[in-house]
């Protein structure tokens, strides 16, 4: 397996991404966009990237908070997080620089590309796939369900998966309600799989640790995360087959 860190910039701002790819450069494969969760893009969306890697796809843990821009510190990660969704229309700059960077790598597939992403990063893929983004696929990790931008019916290019935790106090049953309401009104095709009992951040084996440490409705469950990254294998093998 290969990688490399790459900086690019978007706007004046610099930016750090994390590319992945095996040894195998004969032909070109479909390349999936990472995108992280509120901490900032850290060792945890390298370790995902990594992991397409080997299943032979060309894996790219983008960058949308800016160069350096990680935490541990909730409050911290909430700053990140608000700054980035301000403007919306920088937030899709920095998206479509990305997709544009992975489409262009030697190795890839510029037709096939999906996008995944796990919490802030989950509502950010979905949100580029209500914006009709050419994605072969979306699939979010206790992602935010709601949205500001509202999916118009027909413009939804990609197919959605969505993975969320049953006892997620930040991703209610009312918004998991509205979301799929939101869908079908928008002819999308989603499969959302709900896990009981399981809280947010259940893909993050970190999660549970800053649950205690930080008193926030939090945990790791490794049934869950496995049950996930099976289904999006699955998903991933029908969509770019």
């Amino acid at each position: 397996m290969k990688s490399e860190v790459i900086d690019y910039t978007v706007n004046g701002d610099s930016f750090t991404g994390y590319l992945a790819w095996d040894d195998d450069i004969s032909e070109k494969r479909p390349g999936v966009i990472l995108v992280h969760e509120w901490w900032g893009h850290n060792a945890f969306v390298r370790e995902q990237a990594n992991r397409l890697a080997e299943q032979g796809y060309r894996a790219f843990a983008i960058d949308m908070f800016g160069t350096g821009k990680q935490t541990d510190d909730p409050a911290q990660a909430q700053q990140f997080h608000d700054e980035a969704l301000k403007s919306p229309v920088a937030l899709e700059a920095r998206f479509r620089t990305a997709l544009s960077l992975l489409q262009q790598h030697a190795s890839v597939d510029p037709s096939r590309i999906a996008a995944q992403g796990y919490c802030f990063g989950g509502g950010v893929v979905l949100s580029m796939a209500r914006l009709g983004l050419d994605l072969r696929g979306a699939v979010s990790y206790h992602g935010a369900l709601a949205s500001d931008i509202a999916a118009e019916k027909g413009k939804i290019q990609a197919e959605l998966q969505v993975y969320t935790g049953g006892a997620d106090a930040m991703i209610p049953p009312k918004q998991v309600g509205a979301f799929v309401e939101e869908m079908q009104e928008a002819g999308a095709k989603l499969t959302l799989v709900s896990y009981p009992d399981v809280l947010h951040g259940f893909t993050n084996p970190m999660a549970t640790e800053r649950g205690k440490k930080f008193g926030l409705p939090l945990a790791y469950n490794k049934e869950a995360a496995m049950d996930s990254w099976n289904g999006t294998m699955e998903f991933y093998q029908n969509i770019f087959d």
